[in-house]
C-alpha cells in the first residue's frame, strides 16, 4: 500500500510540475523568429531575443480564458495534493479519496479548456502557417492526461481497512 501511495504522490507531483511549466514557460507557439506563450512574445531581432507584448489582433477574451484556466488548473492540482495528504490522515478507513479526485478532475477540465481554446482560436491564419506548437503546448495536453488519470485513481482508491 505504501508503494501505491508513493506512486500516486509522485504522479501528482509530476503533474503539478508539468502544469506549472506549461503555464509559465514561453513555448506555446514557435516560428523561426518568434516564440509565443500565453503571457507574452519573444521576437528575434538582430540575433537578440526581445520580449514584447502579445499582438493586438489576438482575441483578448479568449486569451484571458486560456490564461485563467491554465492558472486554475495549477491551483486545483496543488490543492488536490494538499487535500490528498490531509485525507491520508483524516479519512476514515474504507472511504474513497473523493475530494482529491474532484480537485484533480477540475484541474483536468481547466487545462483541457485552456489547450482547446488555444488550439481552436490562435494561429489559424495563413501568416502563421510556418509556425509550430511548442513544448509547453504539448505539456499542457500531457498534463490533461495525467490529471485525468490522477482523478480516476483518486475516485477508485480506498483507504485501506486493515
Amino acid at each position: 500500500m505504501l508503494a501505491l501511495l508513493g506512486g500516486i504522490f509522485v504522479l501528482h507531483i509530476t503533474t503539478i510540475i508539468i502544469l506549472l511549466v506549461a503555464t509559465i514557460d514561453n513555448a506555446w507557439w514557435f516560428t523561426d523568429t518568434v516564440s509565443t506563450d500565453i503571457w507574452g512574445r519573444w521576437d528575434l531581432i538582430n540575433s537578440v531575443w526581445n520580449y514584447t507584448s502579445l499582438p493586438t489582433d489576438y482575441p483578448q477574451d479568449y486569451l484571458q480564458a486560456v490564461q485563467a484556466t491554465s492558472v486554475l488548473a495549477c491551483i486545483f492540482s496543488i490543492l488536490g495534493l494538499f487535500v490528498f495528504v490531509a485525507q491520508l490522515f483524516t479519512l476514515p478507513k474504507g472511504q474513497r479519496f473523493t475530494f482529491s479526485g474532484i480537485f484533480m478532475f477540475l484541474a483536468c477540465l481547466c487545462i483541457m479548456i485552456a489547450a482547446s481554446i488555444y488550439t481552436d482560436i490562435f494561429h489559424r491564419e495563413a501568416k502563421d502557417s510556418d509556425g509550430w506548437y511548442g513544448h509547453s503546448y504539448v505539456l499542457a495536453w500531457i498534463a490533461f492526461v495525467f490529471t485525468f488519470i490522477s482523478s480516476i485513481i483518486y475516485f477508485v482508491l480506498r483507504k485501506k481497512t486493515a
